[in-house]
């Protein structure tokens, strides 16, 4: 099995090339956006449950981005893991994949992707740093991912408020685009609860296009099973994925 710092440069090639047509998509998103009200008009047409209006929205934006990108995108191909650098965006990703840390990990400084198979479902998983510079390609990224997940590191409210802001720039950018915010280093004396890191985020604020998941986790190097919270982590993003 390849290391994690062989699965990253694999990755990052494999996000750059993707890049390009997604910084499109960005740009021209920025001219191009749907009206408001044909997405009121969508919502009060939707009698199906919040999945299903996720799903259709996401198909939505697609038909409209379609002539911009010299490929049409499948719908739900990526998983985009952000956070601030340090937060153990890199470690998390090593155990979604390995389901383990058994070696230490450098954190990125540009692209980290690895790729899950679950049965005949593929699933991308793209990791942009969280150094200043970096985060200019965020929202970059956002058009080919259906899944948010963020990372936190709850040890450390000194940086909450800009982890705020950073989200929630996120979340105005693509108001239907589900949130896995992941709590992460629980095992750090003095981390905050979940509980405390909805609140310091203002997640009640987040509209109710958004699908939210909030969950704990640690990771703890050489140890053979993953933590509790990190394998509910995985399961929920791979069920998110394979929702139709």
């Amino acid at each position: 099995m390849p290391g994690a710092r062989e699965i990253g440069l694999v990755g990052a090639a494999l996000a750059l090339t993707g890049g390009v047509a997604c910084a499109l998509c960005y740009l021209m998103s920025e001219t191009q956006k749907p009206k408001k009200t044909q997405t009121v008009e969508e919502e009060l047409s939707e009698d199906g449950s919040r999945k299903e209006h996720v799903h259709k929205a996401t198909k939505t934006e697609t038909a409209l981005k379609t002539p911009i990108i010299s490929e049409p995108r499948t719908a739900g191909t990526q998983v985009l893991v952000l956070g601030l650098d340090g937060a153990g965006k890199t470690s998390l990703l090593h155990c979604f994949a390995t389901g383990s840390l058994e070696q230490d990990v450098s954190p990125t400084q540009g692209f980290n992707a690895i790729s899950i198979n679950k049965e005949e479902l593929q699933i991308e998983f793209l990791e942009i740093g969280g150094t200043e510079k970096l985060r200019d390609y965020w929202r970059m990224y956002l058009c080919k991912a259906r899944v948010l997940v963020f990372v936190v590191d709850s040890s450390d409210p000194e940086r909450f408020p800009l982890a705020k802001r950073l989200l929630h720039q996120l979340l105005s950018a693509d108001p239907c685009l589900p949130l896995v915010l992941l709590a992460n280093k629980q095992d750090v004396p003095g981390a905050r609860g979940i509980t405390d890191l909805y609140e310091a985020l203002d997640l009640g604020d987040v509209g109710d296009g958004h699908r939210l998941s909030v969950i704990g986790t640690q990771v703890k190097k050489r140890k053979s099973e993953a933590n509790a919270g990190v394998q509910d982590a995985r399961d929920l993003i791979i069920e998110m994925m394979s929702d139709d």
